[in-house]
């Protein structure tokens, strides 16, 4: 008769009834069991597989998301086809004459001052190395007069003369730089800033016209109650695109108008007085220089 034990495994086995002691079988039941109100170790629990579900708040954005891209691109795409109409001519376009007229002029100062900037700063590179070659110009000659005796005030004084030119051209130099940094901050700052609004117009002024001729299309069509619905929407959406656009106008209006009072009223005196920077009291008469042609005159004689 066979007898409860335990085997190596340390499972108890039961045998079963009616079995010889040459073929039993044992009933295998292991002794862990884990009772209904027990809750399994963090380790122990297996990943759960299946579809998952997203909540509310996990869907609103990627929803939100999606609707901004399909308004994005049916903008993009009706502006797209009004700025086609324009440049082949078939398409109408919203024009203010004097505030297209002013943002000509505004592109044609640019670009003139950004001339006259790149220029200034070529003559200030030039006038520096200039400056250069006449201070040692003035050093030569120094030099010249301590090793030339019977030149010794000739050359003394072509030396005082071009270290006196070199000083006058450094402050010529200075002024020039402080001239085109002023440039620098018109060209790159101010009248750039007023550009960015230029472009902020035209992109509403494109904008407004291309939901314009849409609403003009709908209102020439068949109106029955499939495209009622349709032409409401067009025309809330062309509302909204005048308002932006009549703001955007303002805003550049009045940009502008600050931007040619601050030019007419704001621009420094060396801006509009080049000559100072080169006044005759700052430079040195002709009949001071020494000619070459006296050196060997007076060495001859």
């Amino acid at each position: 008769m066979m007898v409860e034990g335990e085997d190596q495994r340390g499972e108890t086995f039961i045998p079963s009834e009616g079995e010889g002691s040459g073929g039993q079988e044992a009933i295998h039941m292991k002794e862990s069991i884990v009772e209904d109100n027990t809750v399994p170790d963090e380790g122990s629990r297996k990943p759960t597989t299946g579809p998952v579900v997203v909540t509310g708040n996990l869907k609103m954005p990627a929803i939100e998301k999606l609707e901004q891209v399909r308004k994005w691109s049916i903008t993009t795409y009706k502006c797209t086809k009004q700025v086609l109409s324009e440049k082949m001519g078939r398409g109408s376009r919203t024009v203010d004459p004097e505030l297209e007229a002013r943002i000509d002029i505004l592109r044609d100062d640019r670009r003139r001052y950004d001339h006259v900037t790149c220029l200034a700063q070529t003559l200030a590179t030039q006038l520096a190395q200039v400056t250069q070659t006449q201070r040692t110009l003035g050093d030569a000659f120094t030099e010249l007069s301590l090793k030339t005796p019977p030149l010794n005030v000739e050359f003394g004084l072509n030396g005082d003369t071009q270290r006196f030119l070199s000083k006058s051209g450094e402050v010529l130099v200075s002024a020039m730089n402080s001239f085109t940094s002023d440039m620098n901050t018109l060209v790159n700052k101010t009248i750039e800033d007023t550009m960015v609004n230029v472009k902020h117009y035209e992109t509403a002024r494109i904008e407004y016209d291309a939901y314009r001729c849409d609403l003009e299309d709908l209102n020439l069509g068949p109106r029955d109650t499939a495209t009622l619905p349709k032409l409401e929407q067009a025309q809330r959406t062309f509302q909204n695109q005048r308002e932006k656009y009549e703001k955007s106008r303002n805003d550049l209006s009045v940009k502008l108008r600050l931007l040619e009072e601050n030019k007419a009223l704001g621009v420094p005196d060396r801006w509009v007085a080049p000559d100072r920077w080169v006044a005759p009291d700052r430079w040195v008469s002709p009949d001071r220089w020494v000619a070459p042609d006296r050196w060997v005159s007076r060495t001859a004689g």
